[in-house]
């Protein structure tokens, strides 16, 4: 009797055809770009264009908050990954292994930043340092050795920087020289866009974390120095949440 049955009214598993639309274009969802909506007042003033260049907001030492910020002035960043260890904490059914990666971003040409994140997963760890590196970016001052022709190549004076035992020093070097460092600060000197420089360090600079640290420290130490053709008397201008006002009275629409 059951061989008599119809066949649509067939029990059973089947083969599913009734559900055919369900998976279609599942992939697709995240592929587009969803367009940058800013949700701080720096956001919404560099999206419309009441901030010209990321220097200005070196100037008023405004804090960066979104990424896209920077994303914004310097669409031309690089990174690169300096180190992936794993990192792990004990609990009371056995270790819980997660992942730290170290990441520098520079456009080569006087901005560098330094990401560090730990999470479960290797490729989590690395988008939440690359987002990180890029809220820490910082502008790097050049100078010369002896005399100033040509572009900046150098740091402008000896300038040190620390990390746990680890100690960097950066000392500027003649044009022609290169980087004179190990492996770890020189790709992070050449994201920052020093072409000649020569480096000492001392401590444990085998702990990676802290010796990537200490460098990013005595690069961000070169605007720490005030040299004599910083002493020009400063013309004070209003800041931009200021002078943008009314702009930032408007409500966003959303």
């Amino acid at each position: 009797m059951a061989d008599t049955a119809p066949a649509d009214r067939r029990g059973g598993f089947g083969r599913g055809r009734g559900r055919g639309g369900r998976g279609r274009g599942r992939g697709r969802r995240g592929d587009e770009k969803t367009e940058w909506v800013p949700v701080t007042k720096l956001g919404r003033l560099v999206k419309a264009g009441k901030i010209k260049n990321i220097e200005e907001i070196y100037t008023f030492s405004l804090p960066v908050k979104e990424y896209q910020i920077v994303d914004y002035f310097l669409p031309s960043l690089k990174d690169e990954v300096m180190k992936i260890m794993p990192v792990q904490k004990q609990t009371r059914a056995g270790q819980r292994t997660r992942f730290k990666a170290f990441v520098v971003i520079g456009d080569s040409d006087g901005h560098v930043g330094l990401g560090v994140k730990c999470s479960k997963e290797v490729a989590t760890a690395i988008r939440g340092a690359i987002i990180l590196a890029k809220l820490s970016v910082i502008p790097v001052r050049r100078g010369y050795w002896g005399t100033a022709l040509g572009e900046p190549h150098t740091v402008p004076c000896k300038v040190t920087g620390k990390c746990g035992s680890a100690m960097c020093r950066l000392i500027p070097a003649p044009k022609g020289t290169g980087l004179v460092a190990a492996p770890t600060p020189k790709k992070v000197l050449q994201l920052a866009g020093i072409t000649d420089c020569y480096t000492t360090s001392r401590g444990s600079t085998r702990t990676l974390g802290n010796f990537v640290k200490a460098t990013f420290a005595a690069i961000g130490n070169t605007y720490g120095f005030l040299t004599p053709d910083l002493w020009a008397e400063t013309e004070f201008t209003k800041a931009p949440f200021q002078e943008h006002t009314d702009f930032l009275a408007l409500k966003q629409r959303k």
